[in-house]
């Protein structure tokens, strides 16, 4: 036997006959499957996540306690832009920290409605020109 007549047994094919269109198909239709498997099972819920983490820093704001990626737990005392403002440390001995929007990690405590006062927001940036 040569490696033709071998290669036709093993894809069920008798050693004169040639591969037919529903064996391309069948032999196509795993990776098909594989590939939307993929898709649903690690692409699609990776993009559902970065979406609502998009819609979370969207929505910070002046008082939110916030937890950074580099795990420091603050609340946010001025926003401008992309850069933020965090205190952290003792109630009478705070200290802050400027940090880029993207670092923070997730929102540990919303601001109280009734906190919510743009006229709290302190001056912490420099003009940057």
């Amino acid at each position: 036997m040569n490696l033709f007549e071998i290669t036709a047994l093993a894809a069920g094919e008798s050693a004169g006959q040639q591969a037919g269109a529903g064996s391309v198909i069948s032999m196509f239709l795993p990776f098909v499957i594989i590939i939307g498997v993929m898709y649903f099972l690690m692409i699609r819920p990776q993009k559902k996540k970065e979406k609502l983490k998009q819609e979370m820093l969207s929505q910070l704001i002046v008082g939110d306690k916030v937890l950074t990626i580099g795990g420091i737990h603050g609340k946010i005392v001025s926003i401008k832009g992309e850069n933020l403002v965090i205190e952290t440390g003792k109630v009478g001995d705070p200290s802050t920290i400027k940090i880029a929007r993207w670092a923070i990690s997730e929102v540990t405590k919303p601001a109280d409605d009734n906190v919510k006062n743009e006229s709290e927001e302190k001056e912490y940036f420099e003009d940057e020109e």
